[in-house]
């Protein structure tokens, strides 16, 4: 699915310990190739390389990744992909990097969570935790930052389900990008799993960032696209958290 002619969403059907599911990663187009927002599950570059050939693009012109947090099935592919293309620009909030380096243990990404994999995807996982060191970033994101990726974006630091967590939006196409702030189950907007959210009140309040924007169309990593009264259901969930 597009929307305008520099957005694309990506549907990338995963594997992972939790079973089957559907997650939405977006491109942003632009002239000097393609910016990639979150690489999907450990393991899964294929799936990731063919949705992109799905929406008319190569993963050959991807010039930089935008991680919106550091959980394993948004950076999974991160190292990958820099295999694949070295020069690829990595961006992200700085609350969130140290993280995505191995300078901090991941929040949710435990030693005992990964005992509790199955072989392969505990191998994936205890990779790519060796290799965080090598990760490089070219650019730290910041609260309320203006970029020029898909004709215009913003950084919304929107932190609680991680504490580096963003969401991004796209003035022009009066899109929110919310990564896991938000998701679509079964046809309805609602906020951030609680199962997977260690501060929950911080990120119901960073739900009030996003009530003053003027969105009509959100895309959620876990559910993909919503569009239906886009304010006013913000407006809702920012209320029910008392």
């Amino acid at each position: 699915m597009n929307i305008g002619s520099q957005i694309l969403i990506l549907e990338v059907p995963i594997e992972s310990f939790f079973g089957k599911t559907t997650i939405y990663p977006v491109l942003l187009k632009d002239e000097d190739g393609l910016t990639l927002i979150d690489t999907g599950m450990l393991g899964q570059l294929e799936l990731l390389r063919k949705a992109i050939a799905d929406v008319g693009e190569d993963i050959n012109h991807l010039r930089r990744i935008i991680l919106t947090h550091q959980d394993i099935d948004h950076i999974g592919n991160v190292h990958a992909l820099l295999d694949l293309l070295p020069n690829t620009a990595l961006l992200a909030h700085k609350d969130d990097i140290p993280y995505m380096t191995g300078e901090r243990p991941f929040v949710k990404l435990t030693p005992e969570r990964i005992n509790q994999m199955d072989t392969v995807f505990k191998q994936q996982a205890e990779d790519m935790i060796r290799r965080l060191p090598d990760l490089r970033f070219a650019h730290i994101l910041k609260d309320g930052e203006q970029l020029p990726y898909g004709g215009g974006i913003q950084i919304i630091h929107t932190p609680g389900h991680t504490p580096g967590h963003i969401s991004l939006y796209v003035p022009a196409q009066k899109l929110l990008l919310a990564a896991d702030e938000l998701r679509v189950v079964e046809g309805e907007l609602v906020g951030p799993a609680e199962s997977a959210t260690p501060d929950m009140p911080l990120a119901l309040k960073s739900l009030d960032k996003l009530t003053v924007l003027d969105a009509e169309k959100v895309i959620c990593y876990h559910g993909g696209f919503y569009d239906q009264n886009v304010k006013a259901r913000l407006q809702v969930l920012s209320q029910e958290r008392g």
